[in-house]
C-alpha cells in the first residue's frame, strides 16, 4: 500500500492525535491553500457577538455564501434567543470536506491556522463521518441533519449523450467500461472526430464527488443498493468493473472545478467535445455550468453560457446523494450551551423558507415538503424526476475504509515528469530562515510517497548555463521510469539541488511537454508538474512574447482534436515573483491546472494537492 492509503502517522496524514486509542488511518486531504483560515464575524451591520454564546461553523466551499447569509440572518432573528433568555451567535468559515475530515479526526489542532474548532461541521456528504470515526478511533461524528441534497451524476456534452441515445436508453457504469475499452471510441457512434472516450474523476481522498463515485462503482458492480460487504469487494466481476472504470480516467484531481473550468474554456474555443467525454460531478455543478458559471461564483461579465451544454446522466444502477449534513461533534470543545445554540441554528436553516433558498442555489432541499422547481429543470440539463431507481445506502464504516484503501491500488497509474526551477531567485528567504528552494525540495521529496510503486516519475531541473554549452537551459537528472525502483535516487537528486542562474520558463515547458508526448503511454495518466518562482529569463535577445505565444499554441494544438494525446501541465506558482499569468495560460492550454503557492509556506500542501491528480 502506498502512502495515500498506508497506515502511518505523518504531518500529512490523519493521525490519532489527542486520543488515547490509536487505529490505522485512511489518507484524506489535509486542506487547500484556498481554504479560509480565520472565521468571519457575522451579524447585522457587522456587530460583534456581545455576550452571546458563539458557535463556529466550518462548511464545504459550495455552500459558504448561502450559509454565511443564513448565519447573518440567524444572529438577528428570534431564533437566536435561547429558552433561558441567553442568545446565540453563529459565524461561518470555509473548510473543504477532506480537510475537515482530517482535522476532525485529529481533534482539530492549531485553531489559529486551521480555523476555530467547529461547533457545527458541514462537509458535502455524510460519507466523511465514518472516515473521521475510523481515523479518530472513536465516534466523534454521530448522526447529522441533512441541510441540502444534490445527486452524483455523470456530466456529458449534450451531443455525446444524444449519440448514446440518452435519455431514451439508460446509461450506467457498465456502459462507461464498454466505451472506455472500445478501440473505436466515439467512431463506433458515428463521431470519429471526438476521439476516444475520456472520463474525468476526482480523487476520493480529497473530493466528495470522487468519494461517492468510487462507492457507486462497487454498488453498480454488485447489482445491489445496500449492504455492500468486504466479501463483495473481493468478487472478480466487481474488481473487473471497478478497474475498467478507473482505466478510462484522464486524470484525477482535488476538485471538479478543474474539469469544469477547462471544459468551459475548451467550449469557447470550439474544442469542448475533445477535452473530456464525461466527468463525475454533482447535479448542482451542471446547473451552474449551463448557466455560464462553471465554478458557481462568476458574476457580471464573467458569466458566459456555453455553446454546448452539459447533460446530467443519472446512472441506471443508482447513485448517492451529497446531503451536506450538519454535524455537531461529540468533542470536548463543544459545551452544553454551544450544543443548544447549534441545535437552534440547525432548526433555523431547515425551515421551509430557508430551504426554498437552498433550491434557488441549485440544490435539492434537505427536508420533505419543499417541491422542486427552477433551477432544477430540464432546460438546465437536469431531470427533477431522477434518480428514480433508488439511492445507494452508505456502506458500513469498515467497508467504506476498505473501498478507499483499494482505490489506491486500483486507480490508474501515472507517468509524471517533475520539472523544478533552480534559478538564482530560489535562494531567496522563504520567510522562516530557509530558502525557497529548501522548502520546495522538502515538499517535493515528501510528495514522492504519494505515488504508488507502479507509477513512473522522472526529474528535470531548469536554469540557464547548466551544461558545457552556453545554451543548456535544462537537465534530465533522472528519466521517467517506475518510481518503485528509483524513489531514493529521486530524493537524493532533489536534496542535492542548489540555485544557479536564470529562468528559461518557455524553453523548458516546451521541451518537457514534447518529451512526454514522444513517450506517451495511453494506459497511464501522462503529465508534467512544473514549479517556478520567476519570469522567463533565458539570457537570449529573442522576443519573449512571440516565444510565449508559440509555446502556448503548441500546447493547445497537442491537447485538441480526436487524435490528441493528453499530456497535461500542472503548474505551481511559487512565491510572489512568479509569472502567474503565463502559468495559468500554460495550464489552460494543456488542459491541466495552476496551483498557487505564492506563500512559500504552503508548498507542502500544494504539492500534495497537485499529486492528487495522479
Amino acid at each position: 500500500m502506498n502512502s495515500r492509503g498506508r497506515l502511518a502517522l505523518s504531518s500529512l496524514t490523519v493521525a490519532c492525535v489527542a486520543f488515547a486509542a490509536c487505529v490505522p488511518s485512511v489518507r484524506v486531504d489535509t486542506g487547500t491553500a484556498e481554504d479560509t483560515i480565520a472565521p468571519i464575524d457575522l451579524g447585522g451591520d457587522g456587530q460583534d457577538s456581545g455576550d452571546c454564546t458563539v458557535i463556529d461553523i466550518a462548511v464545504s466551499p459550495e455552500k459558504l455564501t448561502l450559509m454565511t447569509e443564513l448565519a447573518t440572518e440567524y444572529n438577528d432573528s428570534p431564533a437566536a434567543t435561547m429558552p433561558d433568555g441567553s442568545c446565540g451567535f453563529a459565524r461561518v468559515y470555509r473548510k473543504s470536506s477532506g480537510a475537515g475530515a482530517a482535522l476532525m479526526a485529529q481533534g482539530w489542532p492549531d485553531p489559529d491556522n486551521n480555523g476555530a474548532q467547529p461547533t457545527i461541521w458541514s462537509p458535502s456528504a455524510s460519507a466523511w463521518g465514518p472516515i473521521v470515526n475510523h481515523n479518530a478511533g472513536r465516534e466523534i461524528i454521530g448522526e447529522g441533519r441533512a441541510f441540502m441534497n444534490t445527486p452524483l451524476v455523470i456530466a456529458m456534452p449534450k451531443p455525446m449523450a444524444e449519440a448514446l441515445r440518452y435519455p431514451a436508453e439508460e446509461i450506467g457504469f457498465a456502459d462507461i467500461v464498454e466505451l472506455a475499452n472500445d478501440p473505436e471510441g466515439w467512431a463506433k457512434y458515428g463521431h470519429p472526430e471526438w476521439g476516444r472516450f475520456k472520463l474525468g474523476k476526482t480523487n476520493p481522498n480529497f473530493s466528495t464527488s470522487g468519494l461517492n463515485f468510487t462507492i457507486a462503482e462497487y454498488y453498480a458492480a454488485t447489482g445491489t443498493k445496500s449492504g455492500l460487504s468486504i466479501e463483495d469487494l473481493d468478487r472478480p466481476e466487481v474488481e473487473a468493473l471497478v478497474a475498467g472504470v478507473e482505466s478510462a480516467v484522464v486524470h484525477y484531481g482535488d476538485t471538479t472545478l478543474t474539469f469544469l473550468k477547462n471544459w468551459h474554456r475548451a467550449d469557447a474555443r470550439g474544442s469542448g467535445l475533445t477535452y473530456v467525454s464525461a466527468v463525475a460531478v454533482e447535479e448542482k455543478s451542471i446547473i451552474d455550468y449551463n448557466l455560464g458559471r462553471p465554478t458557481g461564483t462568476e458574476t457580471g461579465d464573467e458569466i458566459r453560457v456555453p455553446k454546448i451544454p452539459l447533460v446530467a446522466i443519472y446512472p441506471e444502477e443508482g447513485t448517492l446523494m451529497s446531503d451536506n449534513p450538519l454535524f455537531i461533534p461529540n468533542a470536548d470543545w463543544v459545551s452544553a450551551e454551544e450544543r443548544a445554540v447549534a441545535e437552534a441554528f440547525q432548526s433555523f436553516v431547515l425551515t421551509p423558507d430557508n430551504q426554498a433558498r437552498v433550491l434557488r442555489d441549485g440544490f435539492r432541499p434537505g427536508v420533505i415538503g419543499v417541491p422542486l422547481a427552477t433551477p432544477i429543470v430540464a432546460a438546465n440539463g437536469v431531470n427533477p424526476d431522477k434518480p428514480d431507481v433508488g439511492e445507494f445506502v452508505l456502506p458500513a464504516q469498515a467497508v467504506l475504509v476498505e473501498i478507499l484503501n483499494r482505490w489506491e491500488q486500483n486507480r490508474k497509474t501515472a507517468r509524471v515528469l517533475l520539472v523544478m526551477d533552480i534559478s538564482g531567485s530560489m535562494e531567496d528567504d522563504a520567510g522562516n530562515g530557509e530558502s525557497k528552494l529548501e522548502l520546495a525540495k522538502r515538499a517535493a521529496m515528501q510528495s514522492l510517497d504519494e505515488f504508488k510503486d507502479d507509477d513512473e516519475v522522472g526529474l528535470w531541473v531548469f536554469s540557464t548555463n547548466l551544461g558545457p554549452g552556453e545554451d543548456q537551459n535544462f537537465l534530465e537528472l533522472l528519466p521517467v521510469q517506475r518510481i518503485g525502483g528509483q524513489k531514493e535516487a529521486l530524493r537524493n537528486r532533489i536534496q542535492d539541488l542548489f540555485p544557479t542562474n536564470g529562468t528559461p520558463l518557455y524553453d523548458v515547458t516546451s521541451a518537457a511537454h514534447s518529451a512526454m508526448l514522444e513517450t506517451f503511454d495511453e494506459s497511464r495518466i501522462n503529465a508534467v508538474v512544473l514549479l517556478t518562482d520567476g519570469l522567463n529569463d533565458d539570457g537570449q535577445a529573442s522576443d519573449d512574447e512571440d516565444q510565449r505565444d508559440a509555446m502556448l499554441t503548441a500546447l493547445r494544438k497537442s491537447s485538441e482534436g480526436a487524435s490528441a494525446n493528453d499530456v497535461r501541465v500542472f503548474t505551481i506558482r511559487y512565491g510572489q515573483g512568479a509569472d502567474d499569468e503565463t502559468l495559468v495560460k500554460i495550464a489552460e492550454a494543456s488542459g491541466g491546472a495552476r496551483y498557487d503557492a505564492s506563500n512559500p509556506q504552503t508548498i507542502e500542501q500544494v504539492f500534495i494537492n497537485v499529486i492528487s491528480n495522479f
